[in-house]
């Protein structure tokens, strides 16, 4: 298992939580995600090794901003 750590800007209430954990669960290999919109960080567990560009990817794809 792999944990990513990714600083998410944008995210202002539990929906934008769910907007992101589900995008990034639709990536293979991404098991588990757990995001905070109090501290705009989302964790990511992940079976196999997902690149993070990948990620960030699929965040902005849905409106959010991934920052390094």
């Amino acid at each position: 298992m792999k944990e990513t750590i990714i600083n998410v800007e944008g995210m202002v209430c539990g929906g934008c939580e769910n907007r992101v954990k589900n995008a990034l669960l639709t990536i293979d290999g991404v098991e588990n995600v757990e995001a905070s919109h109090e501290t705009g960080i989302v964790k990511v567990i992940s079976k196999e090794e997902v690149e993070e560009s990948t990620m960030k990817e699929k965040i902005e794809d849905i409106g959010f901003e991934a920052k390094e």
